[in-house]
């Protein structure tokens, strides 16, 4: 089995998509936590908050196929297959780490998100702060502490369970 973590995001019908995506990641492998939902404000773009979270799995599937997989249930819940960066998105499913593995290819690992912005490394510190980022010597609560606090998050109020 791998670890791996999932940024989850949406800021079309949030609420809907983001329970989507929790049960289909669970036909992908074992969901061992969930960090908080929280309402974040786009970056690089004016639109509506997104709900953005992460979810730590247990898989058997390789990166590649898992990263296949994810695009699909993106596709599956109405996300355009040519969705540019900085648009409205009904599902985005990032792979932050998948075990150890650093890769300069599709996917880039770890994400570079984890380093740039609040809505994936708060979550991430959430779920397991000790957890030292691959290719460095460095926790993700070490990058939380010394992350600028440039994007307002806020819990948002949903419930997963339903």
């Amino acid at each position: 089995m791998i670890t791996t973590y999932i940024g989850i995001g949406s800021n079309i019908e949030p609420e809907k998509h983001v329970k989507a995506a929790i049960d289909e990641l669970k036909l992908l492998g074992s969901i061992t936590q969930i960090s908080t939902v929280y309402e974040a404000e786009p970056v690089g773009f004016l639109s509506n908050n997104f709900f953005n979270l992460v979810a730590e799995l247990e898989v058997t599937c390789s990166l590649s196929e898992l990263a296949a997989r994810l695009r699909a249930i993106e596709l599956k819940w109405g996300r355009l297959p040519d969705a540019q960066k900085n648009q409205d998105r009904t599902l985005d499913l990032d792979i932050l780490l998948y075990g150890d593995v650093i890769s300069n290819n599709d996917p880039k690992l770890p994400r570079e998100d984890l380093f740039k912005f609040a809505f994936a490394i708060l979550p991430l510190v959430e779920l397991n702060p000790d957890l030292i980022v691959p290719g460095t010597k460095t926790t993700i609560s070490e990058i939380w502490n010394h992350f600028t606090h440039n994007q307002s998050l806020k819990p948002a109020l949903i419930n997963l369970r339903s």
